[in-house]
């Protein structure tokens, strides 16, 4: 069975995103991007929300920048083929390689589990994660740690007021002082 994957860049204090709405302090250095990249290629299709769905729409035509180098145009060629499902309430339409979800997030999760197909269901935005992690949704928890205190924000870990057990799966330590942490659920 296919796995549900959240994975995110978070600050040691556990934000995806400042007070101030920013996120720039997760801009990775080139062994961050590389293995974000090689990340998702592991991916077979991606649930994101209507904010995080906005703002990946530039690699939509990135290809078109004669400024990016190799490993940026690769990271473009893989996320724009890859299949992409966005859930929002606001949109009528989404473009590339992606589809409004027209169930909820359990149905569509439950329907991409039976699908045949490789690859992880991965999962963006930090409200859609919130929800399938309050739902029990989430197989693993993929979190890049910088180290950078923003003070508050958007959290990483929903407050859901229920405990979930953890196994530790990987860790890594970057050149750049970023920390890979890889969680699986335990059941």
């Amino acid at each position: 069975m296919r796995s549900v994957t959240y994975s995110m860049g978070v600050s040691l204090d556990g934000y995806i995103v400042g007070p101030d709405g920013g996120f720039d302090w997760t801009a990775p250095d080139e062994e961050v991007f590389r293995f974000a990249t090689d990340e998702v290629r592991q991916v077979g299709v991606h649930l994101l929300g209507r904010r995080l769905y906005e703002t990946m729409l530039y690699w939509e035509t990135a290809e078109q920048d004669a400024s990016l180098d190799f490993s940026t145009l690769e990271f473009a060629a893989i996320w724009k083929s890859l299949p992409k499902v966005v859930f929002s309430t606001t949109l009528s339409a989404v473009r590339g390689n992606a589809r409004l979800a027209s169930g909820g997030l359990a149905e569509e999760i439950e329907r991409l589990r039976a699908e045949p197909g490789e690859g992880d269901i991965a999962i963006g935005g930090a409200t859609l994660a919130a929800e399938a992690a309050a739902s029990g949704l989430v197989d693993e928890y993929r979190a890049r740690v910088y180290p950078v205190l923003v003070g508050g924000g958007i959290p990483f870990f929903p407050r859901n007021e229920r405990r979930v057990g953890l196994e530790l799966v990987e860790t890594r330590t970057f050149s750049s002082q970023v920390v890979h942490l890889r969680y699986r659920v335990a059941r």
